[in-house]
């Protein structure tokens, strides 16, 4: 949590280690990247945002 209460990411974790869908956010609570872990591991096509939530890149991690 970022010190004015909003969350700084949301996810879920196995194993101790981030797992699965997961958004991260800025302080304002703008959505600013979304994508996979597996394991800890960045995995498959993530996403960054733009303040106004417009999608603004794409990065390819692969598997």
């Amino acid at each position: 949590m970022y010190d004015n209460g909003l969350p700084r990411f949301k996810g879920e974790y196995q194993n101790g280690a981030m797992h699965g869908f997961w958004e991260f956010f800025r302080k304002d609570g703008s959505l600013m990247r979304s994508g996979r872990f597996d394991n800890g591991k960045q995995v498959g096509v993530w996403t960054t945002y733009t303040r106004d939530g417009e999608p603004h890149k794409e990065t390819d991690f692969g598997n």
